[in-house]
């Protein structure tokens, strides 16, 4: 059993519901990922979902792009994510941490370092999901096999455009939980319906049995609680980023440790 899947199982056994912030590794500072993983933790993450900087992010907004780019201007890549997670392992064996991010990085990890070097490394730095927003489910169940065989999910985004066949394929090769992007368009644009995202969950449960998760356009305590609500997870990811840039050293883990502390109250209240 992966550790998201335990997670969420003890989740459900209390009766709450998961806590997902989103960092681009490697942003604001090159060294700062593990201390703010360990923050977030210490402020109520149950999972965290690490992005692995990419020059072309296609589904990423603005703010998470700038991010991105910041953090491989610092020389932040495959390698330096994974030795983030190897480094947040070191004081936390229990927190699953998700890669999320796109195809090329994970196809040129292999190409430098030999045919299946990315779930190998992976598993062995302490990666428990993979989120890769370009495979399409329909591609991946030797990947999703390989990421099973070494305790780790693959999951996938779902949207509000997702037919039923979609989610159906999702469905086969999804573990861990799905991602519903409650927006069209890219991460970190417009106002929240709540309404709408109710209304699509129990089309989703139709042919998902596994955890979903919302995320996109979350931004404050009041919508993570409304989230929280219909679904099993709520993930957070521009506003933290948001939140971060432009800041001070000194000031990130504060900073984050205030505004998860925030959420997570909301979420439990």
């Amino acid at each position: 059993m992966s550790r998201i899947q335990t997670t969420f199982e003890q989740l459900k056994a209390k009766g709450r519901k998961a806590l997902i912030p989103y960092v681009t590794a490697g942003f604001p500072f090159a060294d700062i990922t593990p201390a703010l993983m360990h923050a977030m933790v210490e402020s109520g993450a149950d999972v965290i979902e690490l992005g692995v900087p990419f020059s072309d992010p296609m589904a990423d907004g603005p703010v998470i792009q700038k991010a991105g780019e910041k953090a491989l201007a610092l020389g932040v890549g495959m390698v330096q994510v994974l030795g983030h997670v190897r480094e947040f392992r070191k004081r936390n064996r229990t927190t699953p941490v998700v890669l999320m991010g796109y195809a090329n990085p994970v196809e040129r990890y292999d190409q430098l370092h030999g045919e299946g070097a990315f779930v190998r490394d992976a598993a062995a730095a302490g990666v428990d999901g993979v989120l890769i927003v370009d495979y399409p489910p329909e591609e991946c169940e030797a990947f999703a096999a390989q990421l099973r065989a070494n305790n780790m999910d693959l999951i996938f985004l779902l949207a509000p455009t997702s037919t039923p066949e979609r989610m159906a394929q999702v469905a086969r090769v999804a573990s861990g939980y799905v991602y519903y992007v409650s927006l069209k368009g890219v991460t970190g644009s417009a106002a929240l319906d709540t309404a709408a995202v109710e209304a699509m969950l129990p089309r989703i449960r139709e042919h998902v049995k596994i955890p979903v998760g919302v995320g996109f356009g979350i931004r404050d305590a009041a919508t993570a609680q409304a989230i929280g609500r219909v679904a099993d997870a709520v993930v957070i990811g521009t506003r933290i980023i948001q939140l971060l840039e432009n800041q001070p050293y000194e000031k990130v883990v504060p900073i984050i440790i205030d505004f998860m502390r925030g959420i997570r109250k909301a979420l439990d209240a």
